[in-house]
């Protein structure tokens, strides 16, 4: 049973939706230590974060989602987490799916919030990116991602201890989860609810490079099915 859960929350320039994403957390996750990363925002998210949070992660400058999230994994390994659950500060996840993503990893090692990028308010471009991508990603990771852009992920503390994906900005999630997949680790992907609106800092040129950058990286994984580990009991939180 995994009892001490760590929520990872990078932020950039959030202060307009940022409180409802913690409200929602310490909700429905009132157990859970928050890290917050402010990734130099120019607004007020840094001092949000640091009257909402249990700890916060300061940069003064944008440094990336990637190095953001590699940051705060290492917070919480060092809080001795069993488990991480990563929730982007924009108002795009509901909190309250995040009990069904870490009940998940009692059968699975990484679990996915998963959107139906089908609906009709999903930008056609976004619906064209994220195909295209999801597609890619589960060619090289063994078929198990259907959702590669959804940043909404919970994760068993053993793959943070093993996985070391490289990338400051949006590719090292993507680079992230084929490694972890070549490493045997399960994923599940869990349905949440599909959320458009606030703005969204992902580039689609330049960020879309990288995540190609990556695929291309582990292209020889393609087609290749991964022997899955066992998902064994979670050991207790300190």
């Amino acid at each position: 049973m995994i009892t001490k859960v760590v929520v990872v929350l990078p932020a950039f320039n959030a202060e307009n939706t940022l409180s409802p994403v913690v409200k929602g957390l310490r909700k429905t996750l009132p157990g859970a230590q928050i890290i917050g990363i402010n990734d130099g925002s120019a607004d007020g998210t840094g001092a949000l974060l640091r009257s909402v949070c249990d700890r916060t992660i300061e940069y003064t400058v944008n440094r990336g989602k990637g190095q953001a999230l590699r940051d705060g994994f290492a917070a919480a390994r060092e809080a001795g987490c069993d488990a991480v659950l990563t929730i982007d500060s924009d108002g795009q996840h509901d909190p309250a799916f995040a009990p069904s993503l870490i009940a998940a990893l009692e059968n699975f090692h990484i679990a996915i919030g998963t959107r139906d990028l089908t609906l009709e308010h999903v930008p056609k471009h976004r619906r064209l990116a994220n195909f295209l991508s999801t597609s890619a990603t589960r060619l090289v990771s063994g078929g198990a991602v259907r959702d590669s852009q959804s940043g909404y992920r919970a994760i068993r503390r053993e793959v943070l201890d093993e996985v070391h994906a490289e990338g400051d900005r949006y590719e090292y999630e993507t680079d992230f989860i084929i490694r972890a997949a070549h490493a045997g680790f399960t994923i599940t992907n869990v349905p949440i609810s599909t959320i458009y609106g606030p703005q969204s800092y992902f580039r689609e040129f330049h960020d879309a490079m990288r995540v190609i950058g990556v695929l291309w990286a582990h292209r020889s994984g393609m087609f290749h099915k991964p022997t899955p580990r066992p998902a064994s009991p979670v050991r207790r939180g300190t």
